[in-house]
């Protein structure tokens, strides 16, 4: 299989051509991501843990491919990779978005609340991208990690979620470098408040939703929450062609947050 990747796949990078893969696709960013590559004429293979946010994700656009994975599990890593190359021959961009939320107040974390956050955060990210190096390698493909511009500052009582994806952005880094000398590119695109349902899954009442929303709006300078699109509109850029020379980058898209 590897052999016939190679030889076929094409080194121009046309949009219309490339086979991405973005996990976390079910919902959110990774939804509005997958949609928006399709519509630039890419195959998507959309990775997620349940079969009907996917199925709604594709609804509509015949480019995106559910695939049903829980990326943390034992060779799903690998699955995801392969299953790309049997049904689409090739792999260009990897997008590592999946991502969960939670955590609380330093007093109140032990491995049950730590454990799951680095094991989606960031252990699924680093297997996921080595599995998929060998295609990206003889595609010159992209690997876009999805971080958040909230590892940038301190926020109390949220700290182990932020310290994985501050992880993520020096392995975005690292591997730029890494990779480099083989035509592959790693960059990575910062979130701030978006609207997406992640935090749902924190635990966390309505009314502490409502008042981390409000707090977060009170320091986004722009005045607003942004758009699961707005993000993806990054991604793809970060991905295209046209940023041949830009590697190692991590993009805020939080609506001025991280400055003011």
């Amino acid at each position: 299989m590897t052999t016939a990747f190679m030889t076929n796949a094409s080194m121009d990078g046309t949009a219309s051509r490339r086979v991405v893969v973005v996990t976390g696709a079910g919902t959110g960013i990774g939804r509005a991501t997958a949609r928006a590559f399709a519509a630039q004429g890419a195959t998507v293979l959309a990775v997620g843990r349940r079969k009907e946010p996917l199925r709604e994700t594709a609804e509509g656009h015949p480019g995106i491919h559910p695939f049903v994975a829980d990326i943390t599990a034992e060779g799903a890593p690998e699955d995801v990779v392969a299953a790309a190359l049997a049904a689409h021959g090739r792999l260009d961009v990897l997008v590592n978005n999946a991502g969960i939320a939670g955590g609380g107040p330093l007093e109140t974390l032990d491995r049950s609340v730590i454990a799951p956050l680095l094991e989606t955060n960031l252990v699924a990210p680093v297997l996921l991208t080595r599995a998929a190096v060998p295609a990206l390698r003889a595609s010159r493909g992209v690997v876009v990690n999805v971080t958040t511009t909230i590892g940038q500052r301190g926020w109390p009582a949220n700290s182990v979620y932020p310290a994985t994806k501050s992880a993520l952005e020096t392995l975005t880094r690292c591997w730029a470098v890494e990779l480099a000398p083989d035509g592959v590119r790693v960059v990575a695109v910062a979130p701030g408040a978006i609207e997406t349902p992640i935090a749902d899954h924190t635990g966390l009442s309505p009314e502490k939703q409502r008042a981390l929303r409000a707090w977060q709006l009170a320091h986004t300078p722009l005045g607003r929450i942004g758009r699961p699109e707005e993000v993806a509109w990054a991604i793809t850029a970060l991905a295209a062609p046209e940023a041949a020379f830009l590697t190692g980058t991590v993009l805020p898209v939080d609506g001025g947050a991280l400055v003011a």
